[in-house]
């Protein structure tokens, strides 16, 4: 059974429905009840069990609550895909609003953080598991104008190193996929809802999907359980880093 974060939209609800064509049980989380609700019933359509919960990640007390719940239910969670984050904001350090830093930081680290820490009990009661971190290039290879997002990726880097040493000789594994530029709704948020300024982010070359970053994570959790991919660095061809892309002329 595997347990998904931010399912609603883009990378989670496409791992989710990967997760399900392949015959997991799924325990998924969203804060968007109409989308949640779509995905879910997309999933169930592919003949296996599925619940949704709505809830933000952010809420300490819910997130608790839903873990206290699935082990009192003993679900058998081995898979924990922590998806939920998003960027907010591209100013300079000196011209950038708080508020966007603290909703990065509390969904993309304490959140995630939060969230590992209450599920490895149940990872670890089963024979083999495996905890799959959501990064970024940005948290790889930082770039001007993200500092607060790029800390908040570095932040998932070193916490799964950390985590990772004092998971081994147990039979949790530890995936950190790092996707580079992904046509989901993540340049749309990072602009406050500007829907013409994101979809310019992606012209003139072809980004990933979140389909191609469900298919690189449904690979790993598919490898021999003796075979740990660590991390995945995962790029369009027309990127090399997470500043330079080659786009076709207009």
């Amino acid at each position: 059974m595997a347990l998904v974060t931010g399912a609603s939209s883009g990378i989670g609800r496409a791992t989710a429905l990967r997760l399900a064509e392949g015959g997991a049980a799924l325990q998924l989380v969203a804060r968007r009840a109409d989308r949640l609700e779509q995905t879910v019933a997309a999933a169930r359509r592919h003949g296996v069990s599925c619940e949704g919960h709505v809830l933000d990640v952010r809420d300490a007390r819910a997130t608790t609550e839903l873990v206290q719940q699935l082990t009192e239910r003993q679900c058998p969670i081995d898979i924990l895909i922590n998806n939920a984050g998003l960027a907010r904001g591209w100013d300079d350090v000196v011209d950038a609003d708080e508020r966007d830093w603290q909703e990065m930081l509390d969904t993309n680290v304490l959140a995630l953080m939060r969230m590992t820490r209450l599920v490895l009990p149940l990872l670890r009661a089963r024979p083999y598991a495996d905890l799959v971190q959501v990064g970024s290039v940005a948290g790889v290879q930082p770039y001007p104008r993200g500092a607060a997002y790029c800390a908040s990726k570095a932040a998932v880097e070193a916490f799964a190193q950390a985590l990772r040493q004092e998971l081994l000789g147990s039979a949790v594994r530890q995936l950190v996929i790092e996707p580079g530029m992904v046509a989901t709704e993540f340049s749309e948020v990072r602009f406050h809802g500007d829907a013409p300024r994101a979809r310019a982010v992606y012209e003139g070359l072809e980004p990933l999907s979140a389909e191609d970053v469900a298919d690189a994570i449904c690979w790993s959790l598919t490898r021999p359980p003796h075979v740990c991919v660590q991390s995945m660095l995962l790029m369009p061809t027309a990127q090399a880093t997470a500043t330079q892309v080659a786009r076709r002329p207009r």
